[in-house]
């Protein structure tokens, strides 16, 4: 029986898909005399939507779909002036569909507003041609893609915001149709795991669709990486009859050659067009590459490159030819003799190059694609070129209308960091910043960056850290047979949910990660290790039952009581012991529950069969060094032992396989990781922290990019040529590569009107703290001896409604000023920028009165005091310096802040200054004050500070501070940061010679 109602529904919004319009109106005109009668009212759609539920939620969908892609449309002329993924443009939508309270609360209870945020981008000015109507012209291997992705399960919301980022990509590239030759060279950096590929895809497809027709890969140093790629393109975009070419999958003797039918038991989940391409007025993908074979040769040949114009007089890029043109799409791996094979036949083709609109896409652009860059050599003023990056700068040259396009998830990497290679593949037309997506369990999941500082009150309900990380090191024990039970436990776990039908779909693989070193030696011994401890462990035991049932009461009883209450979990352990020996079987299956993953070659790894793709069921522990922390996915990862160390960010960031998606067990996950042991460890072997600080550099850099990346007056303020030296603002060994350069963009100012500036590089020179510290001297007299109470807003994450109290001062804009200007710092010029910017708010730029001064007061507890000079007490503040650098991580309390930015908040909004806000006007700001002292946990405090008689040691502190200036701290331009060009004659150029060479 039809869904009448379904019908009409679904005809009215498609109807509308450009822009929403009164249904009622649409809907009556669309329902003509055939369609028997049926109540299309705002009741009759409350009441379907209500019952839409438990019927499959048909109806849902259909209105999901299209009020996420009205929520997510940039700029609509039906909605001016009104922000994308709003409630405001959520209400403008049901504004122009007439509906009424009772029907908009349905469809929000059933489509929510999805908050999230957009792609950033930073970039050149550019020429708009991608525009909606030209995007919307062509979309047939972007719609296969999008429905792909929803038969995967992907929300609207998801497809939309994908859909959005990979849209900003295009538009950055040229027009495959101009006649003038350009090349454009972005960045696209996500995060660790993130589904970087999903991006790309949709890139791709986007780019065939307009009339990209030579799609060149480079995925991945091994074949396996790069197999996997090749997979991932020809299922979800490519499809079955482009792979076929007319083959019959029923006729195995047209199948010579095919790959994937009949070895491949997801073949039927590959993307079907109902037809060839070109038969359905779209165009057919030839294939370069396949599952197992890499680009060998064009044997058959330099012919598959040869492109036939349906009019041989005009050039291929005319639009005429273009549209009628098959594309090519290569994954190749990022191999010298491949890449060489390729750089070689395209240089025997003649003429068409010169017309072929290609995209190069580097997946994981910072491995072998960028020169080498070692800090030893700067010192030596040379360079290297790597045979990696000489073939791609050889095919940028072979194919002059080539854009290319880097992914990373490291932007401190190499290819950005160091822009010495300008001429090839710095990204010198954009760089974009992929929003965190939805469901991604990442950095933030793991540590308590946004939690008050008292770690007593913290709990596996409120902290990420108590949920989720364990300490290997507890009292001589290593842990390691922990985590294996830890592993064994949340296997149950998976497949008791599995029995409950959640999720919808098994859980394919389940695997841990132990990563100890980088020799593999020390593997083959580990991996005996753990072999040997896995039988010995006790697992159809009592005493082996009696050790896990602690485990599942002590921890993931209360983890997933608190995190995951929504999910089938076990009431008692006896309830979970049958899926207990279920999981044993499945991990030890062959007999060794371990797999050593530490080879070079794709011999190597085809024999450990370690394909999470095309092998059903992946079970192991897996026990290896950097070819787990680069490029290799891990499926199912649940628990990761984690004890080696790394100097390098880029290299910590890409160790971290423990972020991703972990849909229906992120209450599962485990981290055992190398923890400092207070008073005998070193800062530096905290191997946890430097993660933290390594993710602290990344989170701020995203979050200073998003902020510059408005445009004024329709100009960027930002250009990638002038990001290396932020970067620098976080990173001390970031510099150009070689001595004789220096970056050409010089950063002048950093203006933060109603937001935080909080410099962390604090002197480690006993002698210039003694001297900042006797500079604050005149503001700590200031200070009164009267506590005063604040409270942070209730809306706060992990500081709701806080109160503390705060020793206070108010102080001129002059006197503050006169302080900052005098202070030294451990890298010099990095408080520069933002003093500028404070120096002007005598009246230059702005006019800031005065600024209220916090002292604030730890709890009684917790409190160490002390006078600073000639100061009245104050609490003495622990932190530490981050692993391996100079800089503090977080300096003010995260109530502290929240209650100091409330002040500056509602400062705009009140016509006189009262003791409700204390005193805060719309022209004065808030410092927050801390006498500082470098001390791990467990440290005597007072004696660290050298505190006699009541007096701690100004050499011994590091007053550090936090400041917020008024909203109204800024002119009428709006513009946050401004640089200088050193070379004007090479302006942009991300370095140049220094003026001693040129």
């Amino acid at each position: 029986m039809s869904d009448v109602l379904l019908e009409i529904h679904t005809s009215a919004l498609a109807a509308m898909e450009t822009k929403p319009l009164s249904f009622i109106k649409v809907a009556t005109a669309l329902a003509d005399d055939e369609i028997p009668r049926v109540d299309i009212s705002e009741e009759a759609l409350c009441i379907r939507l209500a019952d839409d539920r438990g019927n499959g939620g048909a109806l849902t969908a259909v209105w999901a779909k299209a009020l996420t892609a009205w929520d997510f449309a940039a700029d609509p002329s039906w909605a001016p002036g009104i922000g994308a993924r709003t409630r405001e443009r959520r209400a403008a939508i049901y504004d122009r569909l007439r509906f009424g309270d009772a029907v908009r609360k349905a469809l929000d209870s059933a489509v929510p507003v999805a908050n999230m945020p957009g792609a950033t981008v930073i970039a050149r000015e550019h020429t708009p041609w991608y525009t909606p109507e030209r995007a919307a012209a062509r979309t047939f291997y972007w719609q296969a893609y999008e429905g792909k992705l929803r038969s995967k399960g992907w929300s609207e919301a998801a497809i939309a915001s994908l859909h959005e980022a990979s849209r900003a990509v295009v538009e950055r590239l040229t027009n495959p149709e101009q006649e003038a030759r350009r090349q454009a060279k972005g960045l696209v950096v996500g995060y660790v795991q993130s589904g970087k590929t999903a991006n790309f895809t949709g890139v791709t497809a986007k780019a065939l669709d307009v009339g990209y027709r030579l799609i060149i890969v480079l995925g991945g140093t091994l074949n396996l990486l790069r197999a996997q790629t090749q997979r991932r393109l020809d299922m979800e975009l490519i499809g079955q009859e482009n792979i076929l070419r007319g083959a019959d999958p029923a006729d195995p003797d047209t199948l010579v050659g095919v790959d994937y039918v009949g070895d491949d038991e997801d073949w039927d989940e590959f993307v079907c067009h109902s037809g060839r391409p070109s038969t359905l007025q779209a165009f057919d993908i030839e294939r370069l590459t396949t599952r197992d074979k890499d680009y060998m040769s064009l044997a058959q040949g330099i012919r598959a490159l040869e492109f036939e114009k349906h009019s041989p007089t005009l050039p291929l890029y005319d639009p005429v030819n273009l549209h009628r043109a098959a594309a090519r799409v290569m994954v190749v791996k990022k191999n010298k003799a491949v890449l060489t094979k390729l750089v070689k036949d395209l240089k025997q083709i003649h003429g068409i190059l010169g017309e072929l609109p290609t995209l190069i896409i580097d997946d994981e652009s910072d491995q072998a694609s960028v020169n080498t860059s070692d800090p030893k050599k700067w010192e030596k003023d040379s360079t290297e070129r790597t045979a990696i990056n000489d073939l791609i700068s050889q095919l940028l040259k072979l194919l002059p209308r080539a854009q290319y396009v880097g992914y990373t998830a490291t932007p401190f990497a190499n290819v950005f960091v160091d822009p010495g290679d300008a001429e090839d593949i710095f990204p010198s037309d954009f760089l974009i910043s992929l929003p965190r997506p939805e469901g991604y369990m990442g950095v933030q999941d793991f540590h308590d960056f946004d939690s008050p500082p008292d770690p007593a009150q913290r709990t596996v309900a409120n902290s990420q850290e108590e949920a989720h990380v364990r300490s290997i090191y507890s009292e001589g024990d290593d842990r390691l047979q922990e985590a294996m039970d830890a592993f064994l436990l949340s296997g149950a776990l998976k497949l008791y949910r599995a029995d409950h039908k959640v999720p919808d779909k098994p859980f394919r693989h389940h695997t841990m990660l132990v990563h100890e070193s980088v020799k593999t030696d020390d593997h083959a011994a580990l991996a005996l290790r753990i072999n040997t401890m896995w039988h010995q462990a006790g697992y159809t035991s009592t005493d082996g039952h009696h050790r896990l049932a602690h485990l599942w009461t002590a921890d993931f009883a209360k983890v997933s009581g608190a995190r995951a209450a929504d999910l089938p979990n076990p009431d008692s352990y006896d309830e979970l012991r049958p899926y207990v020996s279920r999981a044993r079987q499945l991990i030890a299956k062959g007999g060794n529950p371990v797999i050593v993953v530490n080879g070079n070659s794709d011999k190597y790894f085809q024999q450990l069969d370690l394909d999470f793709d095309r092998t059903p069921n992946i079970w192991k522990i897996l026990v290896g060094g950097t070819k787990l922390s680069r490029g290799f996915t891990v499926e199912g990862l649940t628990t990761t032992y984690y004890r080696r160390t790394a100097r390098q960010a880029d290299t910590l960031m890409q160790m971290g396989r423990w972020f991703g998606f972990r849909p229906g067990y992120r209450d599962l996950v485990r981290l055992y990781i190398g923890r400092e042991e207070p008073l005998t460890k070193t800062a530096t072997a905290d191997l946890y922290e430097a993660f933290g600080a390594v993710c602290r550099d990344e989170e701020l850099f995203r979050q200073q990019l998003t902020q510059y990346a408005e445009l004024v007056d329709g100009f960027p303020q930002l250009t990638p040529a002038q990001v290396p030296p932020l970067v620098a603002q976080h990173l001390p060994w970031v510099k150009p590569s070689a001595r004789n350069k220096m970056f050409n963009a010089e950063l002048v100012e950093i203006r933060s009107p109603g937001k935080p500036i909080e410099p962390a590089a604090y002197p480690t020179d006993e002698s210039a703290l003694c001297r900042n510290t006797k500079r604050w001297g005149p503001l700590l007299g200031a200070l009164s001896p009267e506590l005063v109470s604040f409270t942070s807003p209730p809306k706060v994450a992990g500081a709701q409604g806080t109160t503390f109290s705060a020793l206070t001062a108010r102080v001129s804009h002059s006197e503050l000023i006169a302080v900052l200007s005098q202070l030294e710092w451990e890298r010099e010029g990095i408080f520069q920028p933002h003093l500028r910017y404070l120096a002007q708010l005598d009246g230059t730029l702005a006019k800031v009165d005065d600024w209220l001064v916090l002292a604030p007061q730890l709890t009684k507890a917790d409190r160490v005091e002390a006078i600073v000079l000639n100061s009245v007490p104050l609490s003495l503040v622990r932190r530490q310096r981050q692993p391996g650098k100079s800089s503090f991580g977080r300096i003010a309390g995260l109530e502290h802040r929240a209650a100091a930015q409330w002040l500056i908040d509602s400062a705009v909004d009140v016509a006189s200054v009262t003791a409700s806000n204390n005193g805060v006007g719309p022209r004065t700001g808030v410092a927050l004050l801390y006498p500082l002292v470098e001390a791990k946990l467990g440290a005597d405090l007072s004696a660290v500070a050298g505190v006699s008689q009541g007096k701690a040691d100004p050499a011994k502190l590091a007053m550090a501070f936090t400041l917020i200036p008024p909203k109204s701290a800024t002119d009428s331009s709006r513009r946050l940061v401004r640089f200088q060009t050193k070379d004007s004659t090479h302006i942009d150029a991300p370095i140049v010679a220094t003026p001693a060479t040129q």
